[in-house]
């Protein structure tokens, strides 16, 4: 019982407020900056800089009195594509310094800041201590979906350096198109993430963690 007894009192006092330090806060916001910025650029070249707006480029041109061909309106629009695709590695590189930088703070922060001792300490609490399954059970659902994020991270980190370098890589073009597939449909299941995120949040703010926002912010 030495042992379970402090695992109720931090799973109860998740209720009360958490601390956090202020390595893992800036983190936070410097992750969610990077993937919003990410997100952005892939929005803005999918509607702004498709094929489809050839011919508006091309018409608006024409109306200042150039004289443009469907080819070099296409170039103009690919020339802005890859400016904005450039923004988007950008993000890329910053994001996976940040995963980086995560992935060694795990093994120097103290053991109860990281995420394995915590999960382990939800798992025994499940077992060990039955007035607290619930709040146990709830612990051990957020802390795998924060593993499954990190994961779709380092998916999303890896492909995308294998993308950015693919000139260097000597991968070949189909595979490196398998790719690029893969590393969009792993965005989607991160944006997926952060909706369910932020619903938790909200829930939470509206239940028994209010003031996490704030505790995120100023570090509880």
């Amino acid at each position: 019982m030495a042992v379970i007894e402090p695992l109720n009192q931090e799973i109860l006092g998740g209720k009360q407020g958490k601390k956090y330090p202020s390595s893992t806060r800036l983190w936070h916001w410097l992750n969610f900056i990077m993937i919003t910025g990410s997100l952005l650029t892939v929005a803005i070249n999918s509607t702004l800089f498709d094929r489809a707006q050839r011919n508006f480029v091309k018409s608006e041109l024409m109306d200042a009195g150039a004289s443009v061909s469907n080819k070099q309106a296409g170039a103009a629009l690919h020339g802005l594509e890859d400016q904005v695709w450039g923004i988007h590695i950008y993000f890329g590189y910053t994001l996976a310094a940040l995963f980086l930088f995560k992935l060694m703070a795990e093994f120097f922060m103290p053991p109860a800041q990281r995420i394995t001792p915590k999960i382990r300490k939800a798992y025994q609490a499940y077992f060990f201590l039955k007035k607290e399954r619930e709040a146990a059970k709830h612990e051990l659902v957020v802390k795998g979906l924060y593993l499954i994020f990190y994961a779709l991270l380092f998916i999303m980190v890896c492909t995308g350096l294998l993308l950015a370098f693919e000139d260097y890589t000597g991968i070949p073009r189909d595979i490196n198109h398998t790719i690029k597939e893969f590393h969009g449909f792993c965005m989607y299941l991160i944006l997926g993430f952060i909706v369910l995120h932020l619903a938790g949040v909200f829930l939470a703010e509206r239940k028994d963690g209010k003031g996490i926002v704030s505790d995120m912010i100023n570090g509880g």
